[in-house]
């Protein structure tokens, strides 16, 4: 049986704990008890845990043995900030997929009560990545970076792959610049990917995207929504990168 896997709050090198929500729920719902066993992600390692006390504020677990765990998808999605109901869920799903950082950008067509409000939704967007982190059985919870401008985000970036997935694209797909890229550079598989706005980038954008040598690339004919797009990418990128 598949033992359910918590996400700590904090930890010591032998004992990690849940608060807040997270031991509301192992209280109240799932009335742990000390003795049962659980998996527990503490400092970026997944260990067996045995729930030592509980509370609805906090539960304690004792950590044992580490296990093994899947990496996290090395790739660094830069989204354009939209709609709130549809970038919230948008970032569930690339949590899900395993993207390892997500960095919402403030792009020109944003719109402007959006990127007013961006700021304050980013607890709100880190509780959502926790959450979908733990349903899926991450080892790892992705970096949520507060909203930036596109300068700012662009000068974030590490990867040295980096691809603009842009609506004037017709030829080269991801899965073509992947396999060029691998071919090309050494064991580095990081990869930024940006996806943008409703009504897609400013050509000024496209521009200030090539010269900070990212690739244009697209994911065939049709149009899709920004949230759509962002989980069709990853999906790609995640069949390619493993």
């Amino acid at each position: 049986m598949t033992r359910r896997r918590w996400i700590a709050d904090t930890w010591t090198e032998d004992s990690a704990a849940l608060v807040g929500d997270q031991a509301l729920h192992l209280a109240r719902v799932l009335r742990a008890q000390p003795g049962q066993m659980f998996d527990v992600v503490a400092n970026g390692f997944l260990r067996r845990a045995e729930v030592e006390s509980v509370s609805e504020f906090e539960v304690i677990l004792l950590l044992h043995e580490e296990l093994e765990a899947d990496a996290s998808l090395p790739v660094h999605l830069l989204l354009a900030v939209i709609k709130f109901d549809h970038f919230e869920w948008g970032l569930e799903k690339v949590t899900e997929l395993g993207a390892a950082r997500i960095t919402p950008v403030i792009a020109r067509r944003t719109e402007k009560h959006l990127a007013q409000a961006a700021a304050r939704r980013v607890e709100r967007w880190r509780r959502i990545a926790r959450e979908a982190a733990q349903q899926s059985r991450r080892s790892d919870l992705p970096e949520i970076d507060e909203p930036l401008s596109l300068t700012a985000a662009l000068a974030g970036v590490s990867a040295k792959r980096r691809l603009l997935l842009a609506e004037t694209e017709q030829e080269h797909t991801i899965e073509n610049a992947l396999r060029q890229k691998a071919v090309n550079e050494d064991n580095d598989f990081s990869l930024a990917f940006a996806v943008g706005p409703e009504g897609g980038w400013t050509s000024e954008e496209m521009q200030l995207f090539s010269e900070n040598g990212w690739q244009h690339v697209t994911l065939g004919p049709r149009i899709l929504r920004a949230e759509t797009a962002a989980i069709a990418g990853l999906a790609i990128c995640s069949a390619l990168l493993r």
